[in-house]
């Protein structure tokens, strides 16, 4: 008599078999609330001081604080997504799921699901509190603001899902945001103009996604309607997100050695 082998996961899309996984990551967040607030609260954190740092010059506070509305966002999910994917991998969690029928795609698609919920909580507020609390004046639309805060944390969530599979450690998950968040920061136009940057620095900020969040949120900083500019900016965040989730899928492991 043959023994009975564990169904191969598939490798189509299953949207039961997602929302299942972002169930499943949903609860085990719920037990974990220092999570939780680095993911919801530290951004809000980082704006409150910024805002006082520059409390004597309001208008570098409206120039700097849109741009870190989005790169705050984006570098605490790409932190924590990066090491609770490892985590599933080294628990062997991530083993066990892949003998049943749960294709890399579900995995993938459910942990965006479920950090995308949180994404959406973590801008509304931080959004909430720039715009309302702190002052933050931006010409455009609040919920343009809201947007493009939303697509910078799901492209940090689609960032830290991809880098996790080449990591075998927790500290080696942590070692890839200076080498995938740092250069960019400093690329983005954050601090300078990317038109005054040496020509070969300005061609490469020109393909770093980052340089594109900053950019959307500096259209609705400037200007009262959306511009051209602003949809090539957000699609290109958006894009970039769908791909790089679509290279997670495809180089995930199913374990850590």
């Amino acid at each position: 008599m043959s023994t009975p082998t564990a169904p191969a996961p598939t490798s189509a899309l299953n949207p039961s078999r997602t929302t299942a996984t972002a169930s499943r990551v949903l609860r085990q967040l719920r037990h974990d609330p220092r999570t939780i607030a680095l993911m919801i609260l530290v951004p809000c954190l980082m704006l409150v001081l910024l805002r006082y740092v520059f409390d004597g010059s309001p208008r570098t506070f409206d120039n700097i604080g849109a741009s870190l509305l989005g790169i705050f966002p984006l570098i605490t999910m790409f932190l924590v997504t990066s090491i609770a994917t490892l985590r599933e991998r080294t628990s062997g969690t991530l083993e066990r799921l892949l003998a049943m029928p749960v294709g890399k795609g579900d995995f993938i698609a459910g942990y965006a699901l479920a950090f995308g919920i949180l994404a959406i909580i973590q801008s509304a507020l931080a959004t909430g509190l720039a715009l309302w609390f702190l002052g933050l004046d931006v010409i455009g639309s609040p919920w343009l603001v809201l947007l493009v805060a939303l697509l910078d944390a799901l492209l940090g969530t689609a960032l830290g899902l991809f880098v996790s599979a080449f990591a075998s450690s927790e500290f080696q998950a942590v070692q890839f945001m200076p080498a995938v968040i740092f250069p960019q920061l400093l690329l983005c136009g954050l601090f300078a103009p990317r038109s005054s940057m040496h020509p070969v620095l300005e061609g490469i900020s020109d393909v770093l996604p980052m340089s594109y969040a900053v950019d959307g949120m500096n259209e609705v900083l400037r200007h009262t309607d959306m511009t051209a500019t602003f949809v090539r900016d957000v699609l290109i965040v958006a894009g970039t997100a769908l791909l790089v989730l679509g290279l997670g899928a495809a180089t995930l492991k199913r374990r850590t050695p």
